[in-house]
């Protein structure tokens, strides 16, 4: 979708036309699914939040100005649900969540062998050891290809931060996979 014919569809949908709001959802829900599911790893929390993402749109459309792009205001609308969803989970219970075979289905599309679904899920496992900051750059940069300029949108920071915030997840994220393939020699 062009960026006006998104801006067309905002526009319908903040003059009432929900058939347009419907299309919005069709087009972007996936995205913010996958979003939600890479802060959140499990798969219930990651609908329940791609659904209150689209309420909280839905109720607050009539403000968004298009000073930036939708996807922009999408993304930190679903992981700023996503981070409050953890915090929740982290009150309730302190111990980390495991990873079940349902995840180890959704991380895999179906054609990976067995190693690169163990792979995958392991640099998962890693990634939610990271500190919320360099995991969210992470998630937001590497896995779903936003730029940097973006991704300092989202989280309310300078491109210079974000990069600082990559350059520390992923040699962190290193660390931990070094120290792993130690211990296992």
């Amino acid at each position: 979708m062009s960026a006006a014919d998104e801006q067309q569809l905002i526009l319908q949908i903040q003059e009432g036309r929900d058939g347009a709001f419907r299309l919005l959802v069709e087009r972007y829900m996936k995205q913010a699914y996958n979003i939600a599911y890479s802060f959140v790893n499990n798969h219930d929390d990651a609908q329940d939040v791609a659904q209150e993402a689209f309420v909280r749109v839905y109720q607050s459309i009539g403000t968004f100005r298009g000073d930036a792009v939708f996807t922009t205001w999408l993304y930190k609308i679903v992981m700023n649900l996503s981070l409050n969803r953890i915090r929740q989970r982290k009150s309730r219970s302190h111990r980390e969540v495991e990873l079940t075979d349902e995840v180890m289905g959704a991380v895999s599309d179906g054609h990976a062998s067995a190693e690169d679904v163990e792979s995958r899920m392991h640099i998962e496992r890693v990634l939610h050891e990271l500190p919320t900051l360099q995991r969210a750059t992470v998630i937001l940069r590497h896995i779903n290809g936003l730029s940097t300029k973006q991704v300092g949108l989202i989280l309310r920071c300078t491109e210079g931060t974000v990069k600082t915030h990559l350059f520390r997840g992923i040699r962190k994220m290193r660390a931990i996979l070094d120290e792993e393939r130690e211990e296992a020699r």
